[in-house]
């Protein structure tokens, strides 16, 4: 329930611009011998109507109040194109949209033992959504999360492998870290990493994920700096810790996943402070932080027989959303299973559904 307050006539000043304003009429019409009680009367009613309205005490700026429309027909694929589950989105200084999906198959564990055989890395054209580029085929198990950094190298995890990739923008492999297809929780071992957040001075932060629930960070060079988290769900632990994010101060963002709530971190690792879905769902996945510093998330909803869908919406820090949509551009749920989330530099939202196996855009 909003509250509200009349600006206007409950405050003194208000009061007196109201007497200064009917007074210096009623004087001046008294003057030249005009005065009309009528349309005295309706000078009196316009300026409370338009004087005395209410206002909320929750107003904000205009950004807290956009209103998105899904994009029709984007991505336009190729014909007889097949998405599999696209399970991570990043996007680089061109505004291409960079896709990982799973390329034929599903999540599962535990996962297939052998490599995809095709492409599972897709470039987009923004406006389109038309394949630019393609490549990944015969390098990963379970796809799971993609970031690019500012110089336009392409982060991915791999759940299966259990391990992080850094790419160049066209595919050559840079940088490999963990054990091909071993598990563990030490320096040189991940268990199901999940996302990858890179700083601007190159260090970078992974959350892993599903087996460990902790955030490493690393050197520019991939060498091990520190760890937080535990398994929980009081403040700094985590149950999964599914996307991660960074804002223009370096502070880290965790969507919590099974924890429903976002954890904001320094880069040190020290807990700032947490935000809160304020509706009870199941799971909240991914979190990302637009030019404007807004931060934006996507939430899942489901019990044992029903799947009631996912909400994209944006955070305040009082935990209650400026906005919430779901694909049916209303705040309903729909049959969908939001998976990852991207803003683009003109504030247009890019989704993967990995229930539906479709990427959706959704711009003001």
């Amino acid at each position: 329930m909003k509250s509200y307050r009349n600006s206007f006539c409950s405050s003194s000043s208000g009061r007196l611009v109201l007497s200064q304003l009917i007074g210096s009429t009623l004087l001046s019409q008294v003057f030249t011998g005009t005065l009309n009680i009528t349309g005295f009367a309706l000078l009196l009613l316009t300026v409370i109507a338009t004087g005395c309205q209410p206002k909320s005490d929750n107003s904000h700026d205009t950004t807290d109040s956009k209103e998105y429309r899904l994009v029709a027909g984007w991505p336009q694929l190729a014909p007889g194109y097949e998405l599999s589950q696209p399970t991570g989105l990043g996007i680089d200084s061109q505004e291409h949209i960079f896709v990982f999906h799973r390329a034929g198959r599903k999540g599962s564990n535990p996962p297939p033992d052998s490599l995809i055989s095709i492409n599972t890395v897709l470039e987009l054209e923004n406006e389109t959504g038309k394949i630019l580029n393609s490549w990944g085929a015969n390098q990963f198990i379970m796809p799971h999360g993609l970031t690019v950094d500012k110089n336009n190298h392409v982060w991915v995890t791999d759940v299966g492998l259990h391990q992080i990739f850094k790419f160049s923008h066209d595919g050559q492999l840079l940088l490999a870290l963990g054990v091909a297809k071993t598990p563990g929780k030490d320096s040189l071992h991940f268990d199901r990493p999940t996302d990858v957040a890179v700083a601007d001075d190159g260090s970078f932060y992974v959350s892993d994920g599903y087996g460990n629930s902790r955030i490493i960070k690393f050197s520019s060079e991939g060498q091990y700096l520190f760890e937080w988290g535990t398994f929980g769900d009081k403040p700094g632990e985590f149950n999964i810790p599914h996307s991660i994010a960074l804002d223009k101060e370096g502070n880290l963002y965790v969507a919590d996943r099974q924890n429903n709530r976002i954890q904001v971190f320094d880069g040190e690792g020290k807990l700032l402070y947490e935000l809160k879905n304020n509706e009870q769902v199941a799971q909240l996945p991914s979190v990302a932080i637009d030019q404007h510093q807004h931060i934006l998330a996507i939430d899942y909803d489901f019990s044992d027989t029903t799947i009631f869908g996912s909400t994209i919406f944006q955070f305040k820090k009082n935990d209650a959303p400026a906005f919430r949509f779901g694909d049916s551009e209303t705040g309903k749920r729909s049959s969908s299973w939001y998976h990852d989330i991207a803003v683009d530099g003109q504030g247009s939202i890019y989704v993967s559904d990995i229930l539906r196996l479709k990427i959706q855009k959704f711009s003001l």
